[in-house]
């Protein structure tokens, strides 16, 4: 019986993968890199922050100043204030949800919160916000999950996982927990084990189906 929904932040709950590479773009232009946003969210989804400069470091054989790290989220900050909507289909399916529901994201805290208040999806939440930078430990290592289930006092069996990154279902699956692909843009083949559902609208019909099987 699925009692608990864990949702990814990025790319699932708020459309903000697009933004956060388009702040890479930006600030990689410092340094004579011309990489498009679309190109990096495609390669980089999902990903840690710190993997993703010394993927870039080493790419292009430079080294990034002390200060692109805080300068970058600043940067993403600004956009989020001016550009960031929740996910299509988002905000009516948590205006309807009768279950419990946390965030699990490798984002920090304060970046989760933050899109969370700007798109007016906090309020859904409350403090059931969960991020990899509290337990050390990344997508698609399986940590996130677990923890956030335990933290909602749920067995692994009672929750359901929405995700949109190769490396988010990949530690759902890690997890043992039932988990959702959503793919809005159909960017990826079928998975095998897993449902994909290009609109949110499409998850009731899923914990309806998995729920009634139990009755």
């Amino acid at each position: 019986m699925i009692k608990c929904l864990i949702f990814d932040c990025d790319g699932t709950l708020v459309d903000s993968e697009y933004l956060c590479n388009l702040g890479l773009e930006i600030k990689l232009r410092n340094y004579g890199i011309e990489s498009s946003a679309n190109a990096m969210m495609e390669k980089y989804r999902g990903g840690k922050l710190a993997e993703i400069v010394q993927s870039i470091e080493k790419e292009h054989n430079i080294l990034l100043k002390e200060n692109f790290v805080a300068e970058y989220r600043e940067l993403v900050n600004e956009l989020f204030e001016n550009e960031l909507n929740p996910c299509e289909g988002v905000l009516r399916f948590l205006s309807q949800n009768t279950l419990s529901i946390c965030v699990a994201s490798s984002g920090p805290t304060k970046k989760i919160n933050k899109a969370l208040e700007i798109t007016d999806l906090k309020k859904y939440f409350g403090d059931n916000i969960f991020s990899s930078y509290e337990i050390n430990s990344w997508k698609p290592d399986p940590d996130i999950f677990l923890y956030a289930a335990k933290k909602m006092g749920m067995n692994p069996d009672e929750c359901l996982i929405i995700e949109d990154s190769i490396k988010g279902i990949e530690s759902g699956l890690a997890a043992g927990i039932k988990t959702i692909l959503f793919d809005p843009m159909n960017r990826f083949n079928n998975i095998s084990g897993v449902q994909n559902i290009d609109k949110m609208d499409k998850l009731k019909d899923i914990i309806s189906a998995h729920n009634n099987g139990y009755n």
